[in-house]
């Protein structure tokens, strides 16, 4: 079996493996210099892979796989992960994947990276990105996936014995060229220390602590991991009410309005809460504390008016143009579903739109501690803190440098801890989710 990107003269493109010159991508390389590389796939007939070097622009790749090549493992990922099946609910897809899941069996999700990654990674990317590490260089691979590929975790692919393309490369989410390189599109500053708009948990009426748009966190004790996180931001945090660190979850006065006031002059915004998604991108939904008496176009569900990637991206409704901090965070199911759809404008568009360069979302349903505690079999109260884990890293990753390599750090120790031991409390379920779309200010035109 093909398991791995180091085994080339089975990957991806056609072309026999003498004609490769994986040392190439080392030319015109300017010493101290990080690789980066644009790495988009297209839906046709087939799949469409194609990739440039930022220091290479003038020789651009590209491959082409079989759709009936491409198709099956593409299948096999979808049984793998918690976001429903056609025909499922969402408690269904969650009893799938956690109860006998591949994503919770060590052995069984390396042998499905195995299947991923002669699928998808080309057979002169995969050359090319051993040159690199060989030499020592750990290159940014800016990845841009179409509709069918659009959950496939990068991170996760097999590169040699236990390692993963997390260990050689750090990845992040290109976003469509028409969206980032808008000119009339402005990013907003960035400045270490910059305050921290917060949305943990919040209420949404209508629904109960444990109903379908429920508590994602349960309580959230004085003292506990979570409030130090919320006490550590000190005078940054925004609201600035005085209440307690613990009082900052499950709020009930978390809706739209509020946090417009709040991202004013906010640097980052983090948002622990609900997401769903419908039938097209602009419609993926926050769901926060307003009322359906809330302004917005948005139609009310029940007694709750949810905020659509629609109202943030184009407003309306009565709504004010969002201003949206240099850095967002949205820790909630499937709120990074952009590239499912023809058209990726969902939540992450939506706030790069309005001002946002890194925006890091998840790629499929994210459990709770409380259904990995009910449903992972031999888990049970060791799957406290594992969401709290995940949120604790994405803060930390939006007040650093670099958000997407502090990111990538996590998750590397995340994989070290998974494949050394096959415990689930380390499994990709949670950890392999995350990706951070980088959205830097367009080019200035001359």
């Amino acid at each position: 079996m093909v398991s791995n990107w180091r085994d080339l003269p089975l990957l991806g493109a056609p072309l026999p493996i003498a004609t490769v010159d994986a040392n190439a991508v080392l030319v015109d390389l300017p010493a101290g210099t990080r690789p980066i590389a644009r790495l988009r796939y297209v839906d046709a007939d087939d799949l469409l892979v194609s990739w440039a070097w930022d220091h290479q622009r003038s020789s651009p790749r590209m491959s082409v796989v079989p759709r009936a090549r491409v198709a099956p493992v593409l299948d096999e990922l979808a049984r793998a992960l918690p976001s429903p099946l056609p025909g499922e609910t969402g408690l269904q897809a969650l009893q799938r994947a956690l109860t006998h899941g591949v994503l919770l069996d060590a052995e069984r999700e390396q042998e499905l990276a195995a299947l991923l990654t002669p699928a998808l990674v080309p057979q002169q990317l995969g050359a090319e990105l051993n040159a690199l590490a060989q030499a020592g260089i750990r290159p940014h691979l800016r990845v841009q996936l179409s509709p069918s590929t659009a959950q496939v975790p990068w991170e996760l692919m097999s590169t040699e014995g236990d390692e993963r393309a997390i260990d050689l490369v750090d990845v992040s989410v290109l976003l469509p060229a028409t969206l980032r390189n808008d000119p009339a599109r402005k990013v907003s500053s960035w400045s270490p220390g910059a305050p921290v708009a917060a949305v943990l948990d919040p209420v949404v009426p209508g629904f109960s602590a444990t109903g379908e748009l429920g508590s994602v966190l349960g309580p959230v004790a004085a003292g506990s991991p979570l409030a130090g996180m919320v006490e550590g931001w000190g005078s940054r945090r925004r609201p600035t009410d005085p209440g307690s660190a613990a009082e900052a979850f499950r709020r009930t006065d978390a809706g739209r309005l509020a946090l417009a006031a709040a991202l004013r002059d906010a640097g980052r915004l983090l948002y622990v809460g609900h997401v769903t998604s419908s039938t097209h991108a602009l419609d993926a939904r926050m769901h926060l504390s307003d009322g359906a008496d809330a302004p917005g176009t948005t139609p009310a569900v029940g007694a709750h008016r949810p905020y659509s990637a629609a109202e943030i991206a184009l407003s309306g409704g009565g709504l004010a143009a969002l201003h949206s901090p240099n850095r967002v965070a949205l820790i909630a199911c499937d709120s990074g579903t952009d590239m499912r759809f023809a058209e990726p404008t969902g939540l992450v568009a939506a706030f790069v739109h309005r001002g946002a360069e890194y925006v890091t979302a998840t790629r499929w349903t994210l459990p709770t501690e409380a259904g990995l505690r009910r449903l992972v079999p031999g888990l049970g109260d060791r799957a406290e803190g594992m969401l709290t884990e995940a949120i604790l890293a994405v803060d930390a990753a939006h007040d650093a440098a670099d958000p997407i390599a502090a990111l990538g750090a996590w998750q590397r120790a995340q994989r070290r801890l998974w494949t050394e031991t096959g415990d689930p409390r380390y499994s990709p379920i949670i950890w392999g989710a995350f990706a951070t779309a980088w959205a830097p200010a367009p080019p200035v035109r001359l």
